[in-house]
């Protein structure tokens, strides 16, 4: 807490206190790149392990044996970097970083759990990469509460042109994961289908964002080594429309998750260029600052003169917090959009059970079965689902007389 004496009293007090304020803003800045960076790092890692993880369910356990184990490793080993970097005191970390620290080092703490599920096939794809995707939204979060740390328009800018390819690059990872689990399947049902739509159109709204407020050699980089391949392209439209019968679509999602993770690597690289001009603007700023010897009466005297012909901020500098803020919050709605589906999913199966239990012990046809379910739940006033795992729950005990 500042001393009541030190408080400023005129015009160059002030003045005196800005140029304080805004050494302490340069050096979060400083800060926020690095966290950036360990965040990039790990995400990247979970991000693979997702979709390896989703092509070895998907397949039975037949492919990708030794890749699902090299990708754990390498999680692994950035989770215990954030948590020694986390046991030293950081200043940048205030409440609302605290908060979305807390609920990414639960997901991390329930990763052994889901990777035991993985190892047993006692989990659908859908709900393992539901998990995975939670864990890495909640880390990604961290980027844009450290935008309450900066007032400063450039480093803001490079922050959110930052957040917006890290997002991008999160929905392209998506992507991989959603596209491994239909090829491996050799199926994609419309609700995967459209999630895997969902998914492309998000990454162009990141990605514009992106090239609005990068550098013009960032944004051309971009451009060449980050957008989709024709090849990709091309798994793309077989994906969005119908798989043919006679593809092996096993080489299918093999092709598909190398051209991917090639992609999201190249990504990977332009994303850590985008930290370093943000810790480079942090740099060359704060060493503006630290070498300028100027007495504080010439230097508010020159301050005030140039301030007083600066034209407005330009919009989009003063409301890139707002523009994060939203981002975040889209990339939080697909995560629960996925959780929902996986929801469905597991419902339709419970509701399955329940009918082919009424068709062998009832000798009904799928029809009846269904329709005899959903007059119980319209009896009952209660949902369909809930009637299915009632039944299924004493289904041993039922005395059913076969159907004459």
């Amino acid at each position: 807490m500042r001393n009541v004496a030190d408080h400023p009293t005129d015009a160059l007090g002030w003045f005196r206190f800005a140029r304080q304020q805004r050494r302490r803003q340069l050096e979060a800045g400083l800060q926020v790149g690095e966290w950036a960076s360990q965040i990039s790092h790990l995400v990247h890692m979970l991000q693979r392990e997702r979709g390896a993880s989703n092509i070895w369910l998907c397949s039975g356990g037949q492919l990708f044996v030794r890749e699902v184990p090299f990708c754990i490793a390498q999680s692994d080993e950035q989770i215990a970097a954030l948590r020694q970097r986390l046991a030293l005191p950081d200043p940048i970390i205030n409440a609302a970083i605290a908060g979305r620290l807390a609920c990414a080092l639960w997901y991390l703490d329930a990763l052994p759990a889901l990777r035991s599920r993985i190892q047993a096939r006692s989990i659908e794809p859908e709900a393992a990469m539901a998990q995975f995707s939670q864990s890495i939204g909640h880390l990604l979060s961290i980027v844009p509460e450290a935008n309450d740390t900066l007032d400063d328009a450039n480093l803001a800018r490079a922050l959110t042109a930052l957040y917006s390819f890290m997002q991008g690059k999160e929905l392209a990872g998506q992507e991989r994961a959603i596209g491994a689990m239909g090829f491996t399947r050799g199926d994609f049902s419309d609700p995967l289908r459209q999630m895997l739509v969902d998914r492309i159109d998000g990454q162009q709204r990141c990605f514009g964002t992106f090239i609005a407020l990068a550098a013009p050699e960032l944004a051309a980089e971009f451009r060449e080594q980050g957008e989709a391949s024709r090849e990709m392209e091309q798994l793309r439209r077989i994906a969005c429309t119908r798989l043919p019968p006679d593809e092996e679509t096993a080489g299918l999602a093999v092709r598909w998750f190398a051209l991917q993770t090639q992609r999201l690597d190249k990504l990977r690289e332009t994303e850590e260029r985008l930290i370093a001009v943000l810790q480079q603007a942090a740099q060359a700023q704060l060493h503006q600052e630290t070498e300028n010897n100027e007495p504080d009466e010439a230097a508010f005297s020159r301050w005030v003169q140039d301030h007083a012909c600066q034209e407005e901020p330009a919009a989009l500098d003063r409301h890139l917090l707002p523009l994060v803020r939203q981002q975040a919050r889209q990339l939080e709605t697909l995560t629960r959009q996925l959780a929902s589906l996986q929801e469905t999913l597991e419902e339709r199966k419970v509701i399955d059970k329940a009918k082919s239990l009424l068709i062998r012990h009832q000798q009904l046809s799928e029809e009846q079965a269904w329709q005899q379910l959903r007059k119980l739940a319209m009896d009952q006033n209660k949902r369909m689902v809930e009637i299915a795992r009632a039944m299924l729950s004493v289904a041993d005990l039922w005395p059913i007389t076969p159907k004459e």
